[in-house]
């Protein structure tokens, strides 16, 4: 009976630490997102030309503007690097960022991800200079491989796997560049958000992502509810400057409206 009353507070004290962790998390989210301190740097309606804002990696994506917004659309062929697409920002950005966003899944893939890279720049060694438009001309094919061996950058993966709420699909944060003799596993911030966050096919979703020194946050917000992801970053080599991008893992397809980043 004692054995039993033991597990019995332990299990309590860990949905209540949990509880309160969540709560805090809300707490520090909406007053970094409400700062009177955020400067507004960019701006995209996704109805005028893409590429007055944006450059894009692949040669077989695709990207159209109408008044629906931004429909990006990779390759087709599954298991083809060739058919990953990235746009990037052509601005860069410095200190802690806020991104907000409208975003429409389009395809009914049951596998991949979409990505925001959230401030990347080279790793510096060797011809992966800092800007990474120098070195453009080797992401024409964009293999996930050139991206998280040769970046120093936050990933953020979601909309991911499955196309219904049953599959397996998750958020996750990373970051890059991944030493050469560790797996990419290691890459990865804890916690993963498994069977959370789910995107439907068709339906709008308001995204915002924080970045400062301490935190990184993920919300979506759609008509089904709120969701807010956290990671604590405090021990993680900082991002302090670079390009946001938004990839396209072959087979996927999204549109992107009312595209915002704030800089502090």
């Amino acid at each position: 009976m004692r054995h039993q009353l033991k597990w019995t507070f332990s299990m309590a004290f860990i949905v209540i630490t949990s509880f309160s962790l969540a709560q805090n998390n809300d707490v520090v989210f909406e007053a970094l997102n409400e700062s009177n301190q955020w400067k507004h740097a960019f701006n995209d309606n996704g109805i005028k030309d893409w590429t007055e804002q944006w450059t894009l990696d692949g040669l077989i994506a695709t990207v159209e503007n109408s008044k629906e917004g931004m429909h990006f659309k990779a390759g087709p062929e599954y298991k083809n690097d060739a058919h990953h697409a990235v746009l990037w920002t052509k601005q860069s950005f410095t200190g802690d960022i806020k991104i907000e966003y409208d975003y429409t899944r389009t395809d009914n893939a049951t596998k991949y991800v979409n990505i925001l890279y959230i401030q990347a720049t080279g790793d510096e060694e060797g011809v992966y200079e800092k800007d990474i438009f120098k070195w453009s001309k080797l992401r024409e094919v964009p293999a996930m491989r050139t991206y998280f061996e040769n970046m120093n950058v936050f990933h953020i993966s979601y909309s991911a796997f499955g196309n219904s709420e049953n599959s397996f699909h998750y958020v996750r944060a990373r970051k890059y560049p991944k030493p050469d003799d560790k797996l990419f596993d290691i890459t990865q911030i804890e916690p993963s958000y498994d069977r959370q966050g789910f995107f439907k096919s068709g339906q709008l979703y308001h995204i915002t992502a924080v970045k400062t020194n301490n935190h990184l946050f993920f919300k979506m917000e759609s008509k089904d509810g709120v969701k807010l992801f956290h990671w604590n970053i405090s021990n993680i080599d900082p991002v302090t400057e670079g390009r946001i991008g938004l990839r396209q893992m072959y087979t996927r397809s999204s549109v992107y409206k009312n595209f915002k980043i704030y800089s502090k």
